[in-house]
């Protein structure tokens, strides 16, 4: 059977066993913001499992794309992969251990024909009831093996035997033995347990089921091959790599494995940038510049001079494109994105080669066998050499590289930048410093008004706290509850007056140094200001409005970027300011005019509109699902405040955003973008400004 008559097979089997076939979700996981890339089928059915939200069927089916960071520096191998797919069967409450065990067997053994005599079985060392179901179904005793929870854990596995003739040979052999006679080809986890802190385990009300199939490993078991780089998941991309290198698969060890890498990583690269990844120095893009570059290096060692990742990337979308629409869909894009790249590369690639040859002939030269990481580093900062490829081309020169002291290096620099970006309050001292003084919590109530009646409930001259404030003094000023919006998530804050029977306070600014304290920041105009005095609070209510101005463009003008450029555009970043709005953005080349104009047309276009401005609360993995945009790295409650913009069809916009925005669109008058430029690799930033 083909891969891709596998993958059905395999899902047409449950859909008749009253599964829902449901479809990938993507490498960049929905509804986790703290979540790098999705590992696992179960990922998109976590919050069903969790009971956080109700499943589409209690029976579910899917191929999951996968990605693990873990095995980057193991590809090459006959069997480490980064990106996988894993063929996945779920019950949310429904049927537990029996079906799951008879349905697997059925599969392995009636549709896809695997010899029984090669299938093993593992089962939790004190699973009786699992081994009862096995062997029910014919296994013999003597085939299915009790692992402990490093090997097993909570779970079933079948393994397939490739025969004596394999691994260590000895009469005893069996799946726990890491020799590499068994290959694990399913593994069914049973979800019946609730695990604490202490390892203690009690039963849930309703057990799941969650299994995994790696597609690549049945394909290379049932095409009968020794590699899963020889099957028809990896034929193609080979080929192509052949006839780009002149060089064949299997002639030499070394270019085995170099053609391994660049067929891995050139598919792994292509689904990565189809589901929205760019090539960043962080995150979700540090990994794909980390493959990328690994794939470009191996490259020159086929011989492979000049750019070629675009034809391996045209390879990967021709072959796997009819399951996974988004390739086709993204095609002119991705192959764009990888130009770009492997071009950056190229530029740097060939000095930086050059000076790292002199840095191992350095060390030979000193008697030494390990590089410096200051001298990692510099490859690093300067040429582009993730660390991780330092260390293995200085591995094949039998030198190691001090990992530790590159990270000494980084933390230096990023400490560096720290103290650079540093002012004010933001400082950790200055978040003890206000967690010390246990004020309670600043209701805001903005939303809703300008001005509240309130209380003083802290005040603080001098960097000390007070109970009076005089005439002519600077002082930040803690309210009970307050209409001020602290700066945060890129708003800046309000200003105003606070006023109390016997003094006036002109408000500047104000911050939030930790989540729960608006801090008023200002000088008493009038009078004296003391502690528990009642207050009257009012922002500058024009300026507000110029503000929310900004804000809700800020939320168009996303929207806008990602209809003409692609779902992949994200938020980078963003200064909201009365005046003028600036908003960074994934993007890997500066916008043509063309594009710049569909962009502040689609903005002006929804502005005319004059579409209803909304907000919302809603728990977080709700809204998540619901198709509200979460930003990586940032912090989320249970609990999260969506901003939609809506026309009669459904949402233009909709983000988790705790700012102040317009009632509707059409208050903001008119939009123009006044500046578009690159901020930083693969970020780009627009300028705008609205209204007057």
């Amino acid at each position: 059977m083909k891969s891709s008559e596998i993958r059905t097979a395999y899902l047409k089997f449950f859909e008749e066993k009253g599964h829902l076939i449901v479809p990938s979700s993507s490498l960049v996981p929905h509804g986790d913001p703290t979540l790098l890339l999705t590992t696992a089928g179960m990922v998109q059915m976590k919050p069903y499992f969790m009971g956080e939200a109700n499943p589409p069927s209690r029976r579910m089916t899917s191929s999951q794309k996968c990605f693990r960071t873990t095995d980057i520096d193991s590809v090459g191998d006959p069997g480490h992969l980064t990106f996988f797919e894993m063929l996945g069967n779920f019950s949310v409450g429904d049927y537990f251990k029996k079906e799951a065990i008879a349905w697997a067997w059925e599969l392995v053994t009636e549709r896809f024909r695997l010899t029984k005599e090669r299938l093993w079985i593992t089962v939790f060392l004190d699973d009786d009831e699992a081994e009862r179901y096995w062997r029910d179904i014919g296994v013999p005793r003597e085939r299915i093996v009790r692992c402990g929870e490093k090997d097993c854990g909570p779970c079933s596995e079948i393994h397939y035997d490739f025969g004596k003739n394999m691994g260590c040979g000895k009469a005893d052999c069996n799946p726990s033995c890491g020799c590499g006679r068994f290959l694990e080809i399913w593994n069914l986890v049973f979800m019946q347990f609730n695990q604490d802190e202490k390892k203690n385990r009690t039963p849930l009300p309703k057990p799941n089921i969650d299994t995994g199939m790696g597609l690549e490993r049945i394909t290379c078991v049932m095409q009968g091959k020794g590699s899963v780089y020889e099957t028809d998941v990896f034929a193609p991309v080979i080929e192509r790599i052949s006839e780009l290198s002149g060089r064949k698969y299997g002639e030499s060890e070394a270019v085995t494995r170099a053609m391994r890498v660049v067929a891995e990583h050139g598919r792994a690269i292509t689904f990565l940038i189809a589901d929205g990844v760019i090539p960043s120095n962080d995150g979700r893009g540090y990994v794909l510049r980390r493959v990328l570059r690994r794939s470009a290096l191996f490259g020159r060692k086929l011989g492979l001079k000049e750019a070629f990742l675009t034809e391996i990337g045209k390879t990967v979308i021709d072959q796997m494109g009819g399951f996974y629409p988004e390739l086709v869909k993204g095609r002119d894009y991705i192959l764009n994105v990888i130009e770009i790249e492997e071009s950056k590369f190229e530029q740097t690639l060939n000095t930086g080669m050059n000076l790292l040859d002199e840095i191992m002939a350095e060390t030979r030269a000193k008697s030494l066998s390990v590089i410096s990481g200051e001298q990692a580093f510099r490859l690093y900062d300067t040429y582009g050499f993730p660390k991780e490829l330092t260390a293995e081309i200085a591995a094949e020169n039998g030198l190691t590289v001090d990992l530790e002291g590159f990270e000494r290096e980084m933390t230096a620099q990023r400490e560096r930048a720290r103290e650079a970006a540093r002012f004010g309050l933001a400082d950790k001292s200055a978040e003890k410093f206000y967690e010390s003084l246990g004020l309670p919590a600043t209701g805001f109530v903005g939303y809703e008004s300008f001005e509240a009646e309130t209380r003083i409930v802290g005040i603080i001259a001098n960097g000390e706290p007070v109970e009076t404030a005089f005439q002519g003094q600077e002082v930040e000023v803690i309210l009970a509850e307050t209409p001020f919006y602290g700066e945060m998530g890129g708003q800046v804050g309000d200003t105003g007056q606070i006023k109390t029977a016997k003094g006036q306070v002109l408000v500047t600014n104000t911050l939030k140094p930790i989540e729960s304290l608006a801090v008023h920041v200002g000088k008493v105009q009038e009078g004296i200001i003391s502690v528990n005095d009642p207050a009257q609070a009012r922002i500058d209510a024009e300026r507000r409005l110029d503000i929310a101005r900004n804000h809700t463009s800020t939320h168009l003008l996303h929207a806008a970027l990602r209809k003409v450029l692609g779902e992949q555009v994200r938020q980078g970043g963003s200064l909201v300011a009365p005046d003028h709005f600036r908003f960074d953005f994934t993007h890997l080349i500066a916008l043509s005019k063309e594009e710049l104009s569909q962009v502040q047309s689609s903005v002006n276009e929804n502005i005319r509109r004059n579409l209803p401005v909304t907000s919302r609360l809603a728990p977080q993995k709700d809204a998540i699902k619901a198709g509200a945009l979460a930003f990586f790295g940032e912090k989320y409650g249970e609990e999260v405040r969506v901003v939609e913009i809506r026309n009669s069809t459904g949402n233009v916009s909709a983000e988790l955003c705790g700012g102040t925005h317009l009632r509707n669109t059409g208050e903001i008058g008119f939009f123009r973008i006044t500046s578009e430029k690159s901020v930083g690799s693969g970020l780009r930033r627009i300028e705008a400004v609205t209204g007057r």
